[in-house]
């Protein structure tokens, strides 16, 4: 049992120090509680041990620009916007956790970890096939991805439209720029190092866990395992991230430009 003494001792000595162990927290005190009472107590309060979240840096000036370009958006409709990226699916992940007792379980992974690379894309109504491949993006493959998913984005939005693209120099290239001004209607200007505005993002996310827990053996397997994964979204998930555009733009005007929790 932990004293309300004790409670705020813990919680002053975790405000100086988030880093610091439940070991080092007993020494503090006096070895008058043990390490695992003290993470339980933690964990009641609401605690979490965790790696801090990776997100790009921004620079002052990259936050007014973001900042800019969410109040013009803010009130835009994004019935008509169609969101594409890229994105890498690593073979042999380790990142979902799980419930167990006893001993920490054990999975084994190669140190060559290879990669299969993937583009997609979607809106309100509907989104491409997920577009694989294991080489290196250059600006020729981009417009070829482009050129084969052109037809289906159309059939999709109509002729009046907004594309979404990111920075990447392959995106912004005279080869994809050419294309890209004969076949798009609109090209959405978009601020740099921004991935928590682009809601594919969680589309990411959703289809390399999903991926994970069916533990691919082999690129071949983790390749038709994308694809299944990413053909699953429901409509009401790619509808209900459409509807966060607002929103992310008002949370990046509340704060300031900087990254926002999506």
């Amino acid at each position: 049992m932990i004293s309300n003494q004790l409670s705020q001792k813990i919680r002053r000595y975790i405000e100086k120090d988030p880093s610091i162990s439940t070991r080092a927290l007993a020494i503090k005190l006096g070895e008058v509680v043990s390490p695992s009472t003290i993470l339980r107590h933690l964990k009641s309060l609401g605690y979490r041990n965790d790696v801090p979240k990776e997100v790009p840096m921004l620079t002052p000036q990259q936050k007014r620009k973001r900042l800019k370009w969410a109040k013009e958006h803010e009130n835009d409709s994004w019935t008509k916007t169609f969101f594409s990226d890229e994105t890498a699916f690593q073979l042999f992940r380790n990142t979902v956790g799980q419930w167990y007792k006893g001993p920490r379980p054990i999975r084994r992974i190669p140190k060559d970890r290879r990669k299969i690379f993937a583009w997609g894309g979607f809106c309100k109504k509907g989104k491409t096939n997920l577009y694989c491949f294991r080489g290196i993006m250059t600006a020729e493959v981009y417009v070829n991805i482009l050129e084969e998913n052109v037809a289906d984005i159309k059939a999709m939005l109509g002729k009046k439209f907004r594309f979404q693209q990111d920075n990447d120099p392959k995106h912004t290239s005279r080869l994809a720029k050419s294309y890209l001004g004969k076949n798009m209607p609109e090209i959405l200007d978009w601020p740099s190092n921004s991935p928590d505005l682009n809601p594919i993002e969680n589309l990411w996310n959703m289809v390399k866990r999903n991926v994970e827990k069916r533990m691919p053996r082999s690129l071949d397997e983790l390749e038709s395992f994308l694809k299944e994964e990413w053909d699953l979204i429901p409509d009401d998930t790619l509808n209900n991230l459409i509807k966060s555009m607002k929103n992310r733009c008002r949370e990046v005007i509340r704060k300031n430009g900087d990254h926002i929790d999506y």
